[in-house]
């Protein structure tokens, strides 16, 4: 990793020369309480670089939403919770703050009849909070401006002043459902800032933890669609292989989410010979079970035709907005933080994209199929190493004073940075694939039909909790 010094008004012009040259912006946040502003950026080939501003006297730094809209979040973010001014960020609606009134966080929208629709924060289900505020002309959604941050826990500063190996704790408890991928991308951030690097029995035990979060989510996220449409039999059928498959976790690991499975600098998990056989046995099954339900699903006129044309973000898009994961690779953009992953069955994975990519929930859908497909294969080829024993991290390049850790969740690229004191955490900054990808969600609805937003929004399926941290 390449940690530049402050760089002042140079700040700009050497984030737009990376942009240029192919980085790609990952995450922004505050640092030294709120003098130092970073952006961290990745290479194709998996190189990581951060450049770091100083804010001047009266707390300003230049922003750089402009060059890259994907940052725009992240920069309210730093201006709601650290002070920071970004020049040419204008307006800064705030985004975790919410004193703010309507007017402010809500983009002004004038023109014959329109209206509002408030939607949330508190929902009809078991899920977490949000507030969505659609602007409309009768049923045509004209702009959606979202909110969240109603259940913001602090965890990033909770593991400030931990020790770097006890506050994956805290970090790892930002979802419930990315668990195992945050987890795995703090360890990296970890280990890397430690100078260890994961040999390859601690590599294949976070491979096999992040694809096995990956199926239980992929079905849990086509039943969503399902359920979605309407479509009662389907949504109980991937609900059914969901459980299955958390009940499959829980036999691995002791907890149906993979709580606690993942530790910095080691691996506790012990899978012997016959386990291994039964795992490979019942991952099998829900393959051919998953199988089966998708040709119903394939082969139902009515379920199909509620899913074309609706909800596209394009791949232009995406990259301007920074969508990641398999909403981007639904538009054809074939990004995976897998294809330059060191880790055992990810070393020749190639990511996959639907014929023709719309980018719409039809696409959407046939892409968590398609990783699905992925994932159970390259399931079968860790599960053919055979037993798992315990296993440790080993000497890497030397210690730094910053760590960088990306993997590839089941919503897309997540990201983790600590900046370290010694063998305590300064700064952590998680940046989760659904934090990215939730002003996708509001692109989406623009110019679709009030009614159709809940499918929308589960095809991208997002978590709070992830924005929420």
């Amino acid at each position: 990793m390449t940690v530049t010094a402050p760089v002042g008004s140079a700040y700009r012009d050497r984030v737009a020369a990376a942009l240029a040259a192919g980085w790609q912006a990952r995450s922004l946040y505050a640092a030294a309480d709120g003098q130092l502003v970073r952006i961290a950026l990745t290479a194709a080939d998996g190189r990581s670089l951060i450049e770091t501003v100083a804010a001047d006297s009266d707390g300003s730094v230049p922003s750089v939403a402009d060059l890259v809209p994907a940052m725009a979040w992240d920069e309210r973010e730093a201006h709601d919770l650290h002070g920071i001014t970004f020049t040419g960020h204008e307006p800064m609606r705030p985004l975790a703050n919410h004193s703010a009134p309507l007017a402010e966080w809500t983009v002004p929208v004038r023109g014959h009849d329109p209206y509002q629709v408030a939607v949330g924060p508190i929902h009809a289900g078991v899920i977490e909070s949000g507030h969505f505020r659609f602007h409309v002309v009768g049923d045509k959604i004209l702009h959606l401006d979202a909110r969240l941050f109603y259940k913001h826990r602090g965890l990033e500063r909770a593991a400030e002043g931990q020790p770097i190996t006890a506050a994956l704790a805290v970090v790892s408890r930002a979802c419930a459902a990315c668990t195992a991928a945050n987890g795995v991308a703090y360890s990296i951030a970890a280990e890397q800032a430690l100078g260890l690097r994961a040999a390859p029995q601690l590599a294949r035990a976070r491979a096999l933890l992040v694809e096995l979060e990956r199926v239980w989510n992929h079905l849990n996220d086509i039943a969503a669609v399902c359920a979605g449409t309407g479509m009662a039999a389907g949504n109980a059928w991937f609900l059914a292989l969901t459980e299955q498959a958390r009940r499959l976790n829980a036999s691995l690991t002791g907890h149906r989410f993979l709580f606690g499975s993942v530790q910095v600098g080691g691996s506790t998990l012990t899978i012997d010979a016959g386990t291994v056989s039964r795992c490979a046995r019942e991952l099998a099954g829900l393959r051919a079970a998953a199988e089966s339900g998708w040709r119903e699903l394939e082969f139902n006129a009515s379920f199909q035709d509620r899913l074309g044309g609706v909800g596209i973000v394009a791949a232009r898009d995406c990259s301007r907005l920074g969508v990641v994961g398999p909403a981007a690779r639904a538009a054809g953009l074939a990004e995976d933080a897998r294809a330059v992953s060191p880790y055992p069955g990810h070393d020749a994975f190639r990511p996959v994209t639907p014929e023709n990519a719309a980018g719409d929930v039809k696409d959407r859908l046939g892409q968590r199929m398609l990783e699905l497909r992925q994932a159970f294969a390259i399931l079968e080829v860790l599960l053919d190493q055979g037993p798992l024993l315990p296993a440790e991290a080993v000497v890497g390049d030397a210690p730094g004073p910053v760590g960088f850790g990306i993997t590839e969740s089941p919503r897309g690229a997540t990201t983790c940075i600590i900046e370290r004191a010694g063998d305590a955490v300064r700064r952590v900054r998680l940046r989760t694939a659904s934090y990215a990808n939730w002003p996708a969600v509001a692109h989406a609805a623009a110019g679709s039909l009030l009614p159709d937003f809940p499918l929308i929004n589960k095809s991208f399926e997002l978590c709070y909790a992830c924005a929420d941290r």
